[in-house]
């Protein structure tokens, strides 16, 4: 086969963008080398300049400090607590109600539909006092237990409203004929969602679930709210709180690790995941 020619007028109109990502990349790059690079370094060095130099060594030390001394362990626990749990609760209700809307017509479709993307559009802010009032007149705020329900609650009503609209859209798009075989051999709706029409909406849901994830994993209002102790504290909270001890104790270096830390989940969901990010995002099922 012929190699296609490149269409130089075409490549030239792009040029503008291509210059864009690039530079846009090795910001990127830089930026993050330069967050590596002084979570290897010494305080000393990062205010001196001469941080690629690492004329004392790697300092792997910063990383150990950061997650027994500076209680980011607890912090990345909690995090990883609240996002996991919250994530699978998420899809466990969104799911079957994004099915239902997708498939099923009744006389409240349009009118939960149009009230999950009117929820989408509430900010948190406007809520947050009413919902705090109420969660105190409860003594939900007693325990650490139910400090922790109360917060994973919380992630779940929020994330709920998007993941379903997200996943109400892909399984508009996948084909009816499975459904109508399944019927034909008998299967009951249930059933038919659980063992045929789930496992094909993979790629959505572990899509949304990745963002469900990063988003419940670098949130801070709700946190900062209903979060009233370091052992209940998520790590955008802890990080916050480090930052504001700097002032007191100089360790930036550590605190670069401390970073590094709680980057590295959601680069390596990132990394590992994008296959099925893109095929989420593009819609995934063929349509029917």
């Amino acid at each position: 086969m012929k190699k296609e020619k490149i269409n130089w007028k075409k490549e030239l109109k792009l040029a503008p963008g291509y210059l864009l990502l690039i530079i846009w990349v090795l910001f990127t790059f830089v930026l993050l080398g330069w967050v590596f690079a002084a979570s290897f370094s010494t305080t000393k060095e990062i205010f001196s300049g001469k941080l690629f130099a690492f004329e004392s060594g790697f300092h792997f030390e910063n990383y150990m400090k950061a997650w027994t001394t500076a209680n980011v362990s607890v912090f990345f626990k909690n995090s990883l607590i609240y996002a996991s749990i919250s994530c699978v609760l998420v899809i466990l209700i969104a799911a079957p109600a994004a099915y239902v809307l997708s498939r099923f017509e009744f006389k409240l479709n349009k009118v939960i539909q149009s009230g999950l993307v009117s929820a989408m559009g509430v900010p948190i802010v406007m809520i947050i006092l009413p919902l705090f009032s109420e969660i105190v007149k409860f003594n939900l705020l007693d325990t650490t237990f139910t400090s922790r329900l109360v917060l994973i609650f919380l992630y779940v009503g929020i994330n709920v409203p998007y993941t379903t609209i997200f996943l109400l859209t892909f399984f508009s798009n996948l084909p009816k004929a499975f459904e109508e075989a399944a019927a034909i051999d008998g299967c009951n709706p249930r059933k038919t969602f659980w063992k045929i029409m789930l496992p094909m909406a993979q790629s959505g849901i572990i899509t949304v679930s990745i963002f469900n994830f990063i988003a419940i994993w670098n949130e801070y209002f709700l946190s900062l709210i209903f979060a009233n102790s370091n052992e209940l504290r998520p790590v955008a909270v802890g990080l916050f709180s480090m930052i504001n001890s700097m002032k007191y104790t100089g360790d930036y270096a550590g605190m670069f690790a401390a970073v590094v830390i709680v980057f590295l989940p959601t680069f390596i969901l990132y990394i590992m995941l994008s296959e099925k990010i893109i095929a989420g995002v593009t819609g995934g099922g063929v349509k029917g």
